[in-house]
């Protein structure tokens, strides 16, 4: 089950659409942003109801 999510680049802000296979179940993951280039690091989440929900971060943030 894949699915098409729009996050912000927490660098640069700019809106991009990534893909998340939410079948993998929970996991995290760096995909460059498409505009800037920096690592975003991505943190998918499956709930009980096979609901996604997907948290960005700058490599270095806590």
């Amino acid at each position: 089950m894949t699915d098409f999510v729009n996050i912000h680049c927490p660098y640069c802000g700019e809106s991009i659409e990534i893909v998340v296979d939410a079948s993998a179940g929970d996991q995290i993951y760096v995909e460059d942003c498409q505009v800037c280039c920096r690592p975003i690091d991505v943190r998918v989440t499956v709930g009980d109801d096979e609901e996604v929900f997907v948290t960005v971060s700058g490599e270095n943030d806590a």
